[in-house]
Formats: structure tokens, sequence, C-alpha cells
């Protein structure tokens, strides 16, 4: 048993090792527990997040993880689809969402917003975040605080696996 153990501890102590820096700085597997983003993920969908932000660049319409600017959701990670960069203007009326003054074509979404916002402008080092089922996702519409600071942020979803149970 002894012999067993000393040939393959220090494999098995690698693997987890290297599964754990994997999970906490490159890469993790997540499941969405709400329907703030259907039609795109459905609730229980598994993703892949990418977390290396500092070598990718984040646009309009990506999809990201991020603990939330919400008071006792400060543990909790949304994910959410990225509308305004720092700098951009973000109004919602008559249904359409403006991006510095442009309505913008969102064929993702299932239907047209019942509300309107701002407009507000995205401060320098943050982020606007709405999920893509608007008129029931509990997004920056509805915060207090609207912006999400870039540290903030969790990672960048490469990936959606849709299994069904």
């Amino acid at each position: 048993m002894l012999k067993f153990i000393k040939q393959y501890f220090p494999s098995v102590a690698i693997a987890v090792v290297l599964s754990l820096f994997v999970r906490t700085y490159v890469a993790e597997a997540m499941r969405v527990p709400t329907g703030s983003m259907i039609p795109t993920i459905e609730i229980n969908d598994r993703l892949i997040v990418e977390k290396m932000l500092w070598m990718t660049t984040l646009d309009h319409g990506d999809i990201v993880v991020f603990t939330p600017p919400v008071a006792g959701d400060e543990h909790k990670r949304y994910v959410k689809r990225l509308i305004g960069l720092p700098g951009d203007t973000i109004e919602i009326k008559d249904g359409a969402l403006y991006r510095n003054g442009t309505e913008i074509n969102e064929p993702y979404l299932n239907e047209r917003m019942d509300y309107t916002f701002g407009p507000v402008t995205v401060p320098s080092d943050h982020y606007f975040f709405l999920g893509d089922n608007r008129n029931i996702s509990y997004d920056a519409h509805l915060w207090a605080t609207p912006f999400v600071a870039k540290d903030q942020l969790i990672g960048k979803v490469i990936a959606d696996f849709s299994i069904p149970f």
C-alpha cells in the first residue's frame, strides 16, 4: 500500500494543484440558475467562462459573468450581456435600446422592453449590463448603482451547453 501511495501521490497532487489553478485563473464551468438571459441562455445551461480578461477585449454584446453592485448579492455571480462600455451613453425608450444616440438592433430579444431608463453615461473603468429577457431580468436598469466596476468582472462566456434533464 505504501508503495502505491508513493507512486501515485505526486501525480494526484500535481493534478489537484493544476486544476485549482485553471479554475481560479483560466476558465471555469458554471450553471445558470435564472431565466434572465432567455432565449440566449436557458435555465440550468452550463457555461464555460474564460477568466483571463487581461488577455481579451470586451465588446458590446459579449456575455459576461460578474459580481453585481447589489447590496446583499455581493457573493453571487450574474450572467448578463454587455451593453455599455466606459464612456457610452445608454438610454431605453419606446421599447428600444439607444447607445450614444443610435438605436441598437437586438435580434436576441424575445420582446421589446416595457420600461424607460436613462440616459446614463458609463463611467471610466465601469460597464453596463442587461439581461436578454429584459422585462424580467434583475439588471442595471433596476439596480441603485447601474454600473459594474472593472474589478468585479469574473470572465467572458465562451461556450454554452444545454443539458436536458
